[in-house]
């Protein structure tokens, strides 16, 4: 532990002899018990993972272990930061928006139940009626913070680097507010050894409940038959709309001598008149390449960055991020020089098509693996993406682009997420919280292989750039 005012001259040493003698008193265990302590905060958590399951998923480098138990079922991850404390919140989201086993979580609550624990989700206690307005209104509170922080693919505690690795796993931590009611170690140390004595009967992993699922509350879950046909019917409307626009092509691909005549081959189309595929490949190429050097320039130009500017390496990050993200509304402009003079009616039509049927199956991929995040996106890009064209109101359209691109939406979300933990923020401090959120999103990408960061620069980004192409094609 170091100082935070002092040279680093002069040490003092605590030492305690630490050998568990309780557990291989009791005959009951059928089970090896691991206590991890880790340093560097989640780095530590992840290379003892690499190290003990033998892989390099991150390409951290850490010393191999000097012995090995069996295969990890469970996990059950302790932050204490009092020796007592008023409840205990647990914290299920993972890695990617993975969630442990929904039996791992109803055994928590029984144990908390039986020792007169309270116990809390997203820091809200469970509403005691439901049969009036307040308790719906505080479930779907609980549920959309549970639906932002799945939906950011952090794991919000240690918890969540374990089920990368099949071990059902969940984060408690320990909560001592103002509350008149407190409970020591002892009464946390019950809970947490009724749990392990129920894990270790376990003769196989959890699989019996859940693993893809909604909690307004801890009592209640929403299933996944109950909320994806929502995600769907989001998707709907992109293959709706990308079939109209595929009718629309072929209508005006068919002569008038076709349309009279049942039979007879097609006479050609002039060339003004043809799908122009030819001019789809200047704005895909464009929009592709910008998403790929909003993946790679910010982490390979951080260096050279701070040599030449006096900012640090996250500030150097964040800047390029927002550069590069903002030179994408040139793309039009770009691509017009490239494209022949022919940008008919035709031409927009089928990159239109193009960038629906690639929205749609990213975000179909998206909510098979992440809901949350699929479902967040959807719900903001669908409308956008299904009512832009050329024609119209082109300065509303362009807002409601900007409004609903990937950027908005996550400062939108960081706005919803502090109003919903009733810490709202100022817009400088919602600003601040967003450059904060894109340097760790390439942080928690490098280190912990989060995928938000390359789905968006990689997926998202460019596909945008496609209705927004489309917005200016004349």
């Amino acid at each position: 532990m170091r100082p935070t005012s002092a040279i680093w001259c002069q040490a003092l040493t605590c030492t305690a002899s630490c050998g568990p003698r309780w557990p291989p008193g009791q005959i009951y265990w059928a089970k090896d018990i691991i206590f991890l302590v880790t340093e560097h905060d989640l780095l530590g958590t992840e290379a003892w993972l690499e190290a003990y399951h033998d892989v390099n998923v991150t390409g951290m480098q850490s010393s191999p272990l000097q012995g090995r138990a069996g295969a990890i079922q469970a996990a059950v991850a302790l932050e204490l930061s009092s020796d007592v404390v008023t409840s205990l919140d647990v914290a299920v989201e993972g890695l990617n928006g993975q969630l442990p086993n929904l039996d791992l979580l109803n055994l928590f609550q029984t144990f908390c139940q039986k020792g007169g624990l309270l116990c809390t989700l997203q820091g809200k206690l469970q509403p005691q009626d439901w049969t009036s307005i307040d308790g719906p209104l505080q479930g779907l509170q609980t549920l959309l913070l549970m639906v932002l922080q799945q939906a950011s693919g952090r794991p919000h505690g240690p918890h969540g680097l374990f089920l990368r690795y099949r071990v059902e796993a969940l984060t408690l931590r320990g909560i001592n507010s103002f509350r008149h009611y407190k409970y020591d170690l002892v009464a946390v140390g019950k809970a947490l050894e009724g749990m392990f004595r129920k894990l270790n009967h376990l003769l196989e992993r959890l699989h019996q409940s859940f693993f893809l699922y909604l909690l307004p509350a801890l009592s209640r879950f929403v299933s996944i038959g109950l909320y994806v046909p929502a995600a769907g019917f989001l998707l709907l409307v992109l293959v709706l709309k990308a079939l109209g626009l595929w009718m629309q092509l072929h209508e005006a691909g068919v002569g008038p001598e076709e349309a009279e005549a049942a039979s007879g081959p097609s006479p050609p189309l002039p060339p003004a008149q043809g799908m122009g595929l030819a001019s789809l490949v200047a704005p895909l190429l464009i929009s592709q390449a910008m998403g790929l050097a909003l993946y790679v320039l910010p982490v390979l130009g951080q260096h050279v960055a701070t040599q030449h500017f006096p900012v640090a390496e996250a500030e150097a990050v964040v800047l390029t991020l927002l550069a590069i993200y903002a030179a994408g509304l040139a793309l039009p402009h770009n691509t017009h020089r490239v494209v022949s003079s022919q940008a008919t009616d035709r031409g927009w039509m089928a990159l239109k098509l193009v960038a629906l049927i690639y929205l749609a199956l990213q975000l179909a991929c998206i909510t098979l693996t992440n809901f949350s995040l699929g479902f967040l996106l959807a719900a903001t890009m669908v409308p956008a993406a299904a009512l832009t064209e050329p024609c119209g109101p082109r300065p509303l359209y362009a807002a409601l682009l900007v409004l609903t691109s990937p950027a908005a939406t996550l400062l939108g979300s960081l706005f919803l997420w502090r109003e919903l933990q009733e810490v709202p923020l100022s817009l400088a401090e919602g600003w601040q919280l967003f450059l904060t959120a894109l340097a760790q999103g390439v942080l928690d990408h490098h280190a912990y292989g989060a995928l938000l960061f390359p789905l968006l620069a990689l997926g998202l980004y460019p596909c945008w750039l496609l209705f927004w192409n489309v917005l200016f094609w004349k």
